[in-house]
């Protein structure tokens, strides 16, 4: 049978019985098992079908490549083995050669640990199929969770709204080994510093073609109204007209009172409208955001922006999820890092609006690490990757 499932115990024993020389290729030539064993590879080498190979990456200078046949014939085997079992901290990478692994034409990498990875070639539409000790396959397509919450939006001038904080898109996709996405982080929005302009909306945040977190709004000022974004920046107090919010994403802003030394909207957050300024009593709160577990621990993100007012008015709170209080007599708060959530609206008269957080990309998947990028941890049995900045996920 050409497809071999190889275990953890079988790979240590017959490294340490190659290593210490009582396995020799002569002894482990085609015959019954159809595959001669070769010597632990510890550099990039060719390999040929037929052959099987134990890999050490342990005294590697870094990864280590391998290139497979050019011209494979159906039927042709070849198997893999972590010699050391450090294929996650330097890797693996399969290099098809002009051909194709499970249907793609990219190089594979393996990281997990302990790995036994036998191949198959069966034609050039497929090309070489795996298989191994694995419950799934380690070089197969597979399935990941993901978070992707954008920039938020920055706070207004002066009795200004609060900032909306970025969209936040969550769902599934499946993703190919040996492919590489991108994942761009998006920064938050700055404060308005003048009353001829709004609070600047927050950047976008994106995880390759699957998901674009819209950033959010910023908060309206004495002078110019507030934004639409993933959620919606607050209304000022003489432009009290809130952001949108964008669906499936965030929500509105709140509204400005309205009033001569008034009070500024909240922005919207991801799951609930920013609140309303009240007269000259109490700026609106910033919406509050949506909580996840992706990284094994519950957190909240993109929360809007409190609006700003004047002495003796009560500020609003930013909202759960990073979003940054409205200033009274004093500049409006900047929102938390890496939340998405809005910055606070500036107090009355001269106080500059709060900045919005920046983004956050999170990708997570069932069971032992089978990518690279961005801060990798792992929770309850899943790997959780997450970006802080914009980088690339290699499947």
């Amino acid at each position: 049978m050409p497809i071999s499932f190889i275990d953890s115990t079988s790979i240590a024993n017959v490294s340490s019985l190659i290593s210490a020389g009582s396995i020799t290729n002569a002894m482990l030539a085609p015959g019954a098992g159809g595959t001669t064993w070769n010597t632990p590879q510890s550099a990039n080498f060719i390999a040929y079908s037929a052959n099987s190979y134990p890999v050490n990456t342990n005294t590697a200078s870094g990864n280590v490549f391998v290139t497979l046949p050019a011209t494979p014939g159906i039927g042709n085997t070849i198997t893999f083995i972590d010699y050391s079992r450090t294929f996650a901290s330097n890797n693996f990478i399969i290099n098809p050669n002009g051909n194709k692994i499970n249907s793609n034409t990219s190089n594979v990498i393996i990281n997990t640990n302990g790995a036994a990875v036998s191949l198959v070639y069966i034609d050039s539409n497929q090309g070489w199929l795996a298989s191994s000790g694995f419950t799934v396959s380690p070089i197969g397509n597979y399935s990941v969770n993901y978070l992707v919450v954008a920039g938020g939006g920055g706070g207004g001038y002066t009795d200004g709204g609060g900032g909306g904080a970025g969209g936040l898109l969550t769902s599934t996709t499946v993703l190919a080994a040996g492919t590489a996405y991108t994942v761009t982080v998006g920064a938050g929005g700055a404060g308005a510093a003048s009353g001829a302009v709004a609070g600047t909306n927050g950047s976008n945040s994106v995880f390759s073609s699957f998901a674009t977190a819209i950033g959010g709004g910023g908060g309206a000022s004495v002078s110019v109204g507030a934004q639409s974004g993933g959620s919606g920046g607050g209304g000022a107090y003489n432009n009290s007209f809130s952001g949108s919010g964008t669906s499936g994403q965030g929500y509105a802003g709140g509204t400005g009172s309205g009033a001569t030394n008034g009070t500024g909207g909240g922005g919207g957050g991801a799951s609930a409208v920013g609140g309303n300024g009240n007269g000259t009593t109490v700026a609106g709160s910033g919406g509050a955001g949506t909580s996840s577990s992706i990284t094994g621990s519950s957190a909240t993100y993109a929360g809007g922006g409190g609006g700003g007012a004047s002495t003796p008015a009560t500020a609003g709170t930013g909202g759960a999820g990073g979003g940054g209080a409205g200033g009274v007599g004093a500049n409006g708060t900047a929102a938390t890092t890496n939340t998405g959530g809005g910055g606070g609206g500036g107090g009355y008269n001269t106080y500059s609006g709060g900045a919005g957080g920046s983004g956050i990309v999170i990708i997570s998947y069932l069971g032992s690490q089978r990518g690279s990028g961005g801060t990798v941890t792992s929770s309850g049995g899943y790997t959780i990757h997450t970006f802080t900045s914009s980088g690339t996920y290699t499947a």
